[in-house]
């Protein structure tokens, strides 16, 4: 590629020129457009999974009424393949019952994003862990939370 990026056949290349060849579309569009990517200060719950083979992090947070995610974000360091599947984890979750959520597979991820090359796939373990780590956490204090109330109830 020259400093104009034309490659040696005369056709312009960007950096991502050949992707498309190993990721599908959707991967490409959550890697270049992440859904939900931010951080949430007040979430009701937050989870993190890391891959030390590779370095790639995920934390998850949430917040949920009535038993709903109703808002989900998230941050992730790692490459294309794990902030797609971050991102898809955070549309395929938004909406759905804590019950629903837990539902949610790695083949479910990789579904969503129409495939992942097969040395990519460990990428979909990210968001599911993370999220059920979130969701357990969760669970974890509102659980503490209703035990505290009725602690509270009892003695007046």
């Amino acid at each position: 590629m020259d400093a104009e990026g034309t490659g040696a056949d005369g056709i312009f290349q960007t950096p991502w020129t050949g992707v498309s060849n190993i990721y599908s579309d959707k991967v490409i569009e959550h890697f270049m457009c992440p859904q939900n990517a931010y951080s949430m200060p007040d979430a009701d719950a937050e989870g993190s999974f890391g891959d030390p083979s590779c370095g790639d992090s995920l934390t998850i947070y949430l917040k949920v009424k009535d038993n709903t995610i109703e808002e989900i974000s998230y941050l992730v360091y790692g490459c294309c393949a794990s902030i797609a599947t971050s991102s898809v984890t955070s549309v395929l979750t938004k909406g759905k019952t804590i019950d629903e959520a837990l539902k949610i597979a790695e083949e479910d991820i990789i579904e969503a994003l129409d495939g992942l090359p097969e040395n990519k796939k460990h990428c979909s373990n990210l968001g599911v862990r993370a999220l059920r780590k979130a969701i357990d956490n969760y669970l974890k204090t509102n659980r503490m939370e209703n035990k505290n109330e009725n602690c509270n109830t009892s003695r007046r």
